[in-house]
């Protein structure tokens, strides 16, 4: 699968660990390690960019400033607007990969005919909470940094969204499924996308591979009795879509029917007209 219908964000070009990138008006060259192909630069953009984040031998790395560029800038999709920064470990706020997946959950959430409740899990800056606000359905976005759902609030803002049925929580996302199925609360679409490794805001440690499949059954609780979706994405290079489909065919596909599908996705790249591999996702619908 791959994202395709962005005026907003193109990547240009790939070439010897990094990739050449269009954000709006600014452009970014970024590192992506399995770029290990070494071609020849022909864009002009190589060598006018606005900024190179490099990477250092001894770990992390750091922007490098050609130009000025913004300290915030917005780019936009149909009708969601999202805020941009410059962040540290290569990130700008926004994977235009996963326009996939917000496209799919936003048209499963209209083709519904229903009122829908969706929880987006590890949520980040929100751009799959909006697409879903966007569609008509009501959201519980969680993510375990305070930063990231203060940032998802403010693109809600800029998409004129503000005002839509929407929790914003600071939480550990196990541990919030566990009292939501004690609460009693449902939920007719779920959305994850875990990190390979990280921290909840109490310092608890998060390992994909250990901890997927718990987190998968502590989830099924709290679906509803016809439930329309399933997306679970990453960006692991030791789970494979094929794993993830297994995975969700084992544990939902078993208990409400529907069916199972799984791919790479990836961005199309416009110097090659080839395709880009940015994660997997697998995904379980009705």
């Amino acid at each position: 699968m791959r994202t395709a219908n962005w005026k907003d964000y193109e990547l240009l070009d790939t070439c010897a660990g990094e990739r050449l990138e269009r954000f709006g008006d600014v452009f970014l060259i970024r590192p992506d390690p399995q770029i290990i192909w070494d071609t020849p630069k022909n864009h002009p953009m190589w060598k006018d960019a606005d900024a190179r984040y490099a990477r250092s031998r001894s770990g992390g790395g750091a922007w490098e400033n050609y130009k000025k560029v913004p300290d915030v800038w917005k780019i936009s999709r149909e009708a969601l607007t999202f805020r941009l920064k410059p962040m540290g470990f290569k990130h700008t706020g926004i994977f235009p990969e996963q326009a996939v997946n917000w496209d799919f959950a936003a048209c499963k959430i209209k083709q519904a005919g229903r009122k829908t409740k969706i929880l987006n899990l590890f949520a980040y800056t929100g751009a799959a909470s909006l697409a879903c606000l966007s569609a008509g359905a009501s959201v519980t976005h969680v993510d375990a940094s305070k930063g990231m759902v203060q940032w998802a609030r403010e693109n809600a803002a800029a998409s004129g969204l503000e005002n839509r049925p929407v929790r914003w929580l600071v939480d550990d996302c196990l541990k919030f499924v566990q009292r939501e199925t004690r609460r009693g609360n449902r939920y007719d679409g779920i959305i994850m996308d875990p990190p390979s490794y990280g921290r909840g805001p109490g310092g608890e440690v998060w390992k994909l591979e250990e901890q997927l499949s718990p987190l998968i059954d502590a989830c099924i609780p709290v679906l509803s009795d016809k439930p329309l979706f399933f997306i679970l994405n990453s960006y692991t290079t030791g789970l494979s879509a094929a794993v993830m489909q297994y995975l969700l065919g084992l544990k939902l596909q078993r208990r409400f029917g529907g069916r199972v599908s799984a791919d790479e996705i990836g961005l199309p790249v416009t110097e090659t007209g080839l395709t880009l591999p940015c994660g997997s996702t697998a995904i379980w619908e009705e």
